[in-house]
């Protein structure tokens, strides 16, 4: 007997960011699959798939949005009923991976979360994992498995390009972990100015003692991974604008926005924040100085490469591994 092998390819999501992951099947023109996700009233989740993943190529996106544990802990039990169901190949697709900050140790009796996270999902049956813009990319090593580390450079980079044609933009790093981050991009724009915030953390709070380069007169755009509580970028901001700045952007990957941060960024000098989807935005976070960004055709086109067998890493020229 001869068979003729054939693939087949399976999108699921949580509950966390529904419309991502529709957007991502619209790129993908495929229908997104139902896993019948529902809560029992203590709180436990049930998942059962509508129709049988037994020998597909199955994607299981789910943001870590908050509240980060059931998130995780949702994305977790779809991935084991897929494994349970005999799907041959299970890709973890996590727009935000959660407890990326928690990388290292800083201090003794601390955990690396950022690992347990990856043993977690490997436990639960992921083949592989795909993220976009890890928080540091030494957890691309936590995982025992192919991990595919997107970035949103491509999305920012096209939006200064439509929003920036004076060409008077200077890239800026809101400290120096991210200078390399900025210095790339910088590159991309035509070898754009970069600069760097040097701050100090000081009791928990955020101090920016000054500027590495001269940013008077130029239109100041900070780039990070995530704007949490915005304590370090709205600290950045400030800065630029006493040293001359005569605008200044925040773009990130990642709009965490916790607490306080809305309330921050309303009252900062920053007049755009420009971040993407990879994270729901609820609409009581929606203000005038917020803009939200699309990743879905990265996530799509990285999807479709793995099913097809063919390089991720050209999508971005082989910028994303770090």
């Amino acid at each position: 007997m001869e068979l003729v092998p054939r693939k087949r390819l399976e999108l699921y999501t949580g509950r966390a960011h529904p419309s991502l992951a529709q957007e991502i099947a619209e790129h993908l023109a495929i229908d997104l699959g139902e896993p019948h996700l529902q809560a029992y009233p203590n709180g436990e989740i049930h998942c059962r798939y509508d129709s049988s993943v037994r020998g597909t190529d199955t994607f299981i996106v789910q943001t870590h949005s908050s509240p980060v544990n059931d998130s995780i802990m949702e994305q977790l039990i779809m991935i084991d009923a897929a494994k349970r169901g005999s799907a041959k190949r299970i890709t973890a697709v996590c727009p935000y991976y959660g407890y990326g900050r928690q990388d290292r140790k800083v201090e003794g009796r601390e955990p690396i979360t950022a690992k347990l996270i990856a043993d977690m999902l490997a436990a639960a049956g992921a083949d592989r994992i795909m993220s976009v813009d890890l928080h540091s990319g030494q957890i691309q090593g936590f995982f025992d498995g192919p991990v595919d580390h997107l970035v949103g450079m491509p999305v920012l980079e096209d939006y200064i390009r439509a929003e920036c044609s004076d060409g008077n933009v200077m890239i800026i790093a809101p400290d120096t972990g991210r200078l390399k981050v900025a210095e790339r991009l910088a590159q991309h724009l035509d070898g754009a100015d970069v600069a760097a915030v040097y701050k100090r953390r000081s009791r928990g709070k955020v101090e920016a003692r000054g500027i590495m380069g001269d940013v008077a007169g130029r239109r100041c755009i900070l780039v990070d991974d995530m704007i949490d509580t915005a304590g370090t970028i709205c600290a950045a901001a400030d800065i630029l604008m006493e040293n001359g700045a005569t605008e200044v952007w925040a773009m990130a990957t990642h709009g965490v926005l916790s607490d306080p941060a809305i309330d921050r960024l309303k009252n900062s000098s920053m007049t755009r924040v420009v971040i993407t989807n990879t994270l729901p935005l609820p609409s009581e976070k929606q203000i005038d100085k917020i803009e939200v960004l699309s990743v879905a055709k990265i996530i799509a086109d990285a999807i479709e490469g793995i099913f097809e067998d063919t390089s991720v890493s050209e999508i971005f020229g082989g910028e994303n591994q770090s």
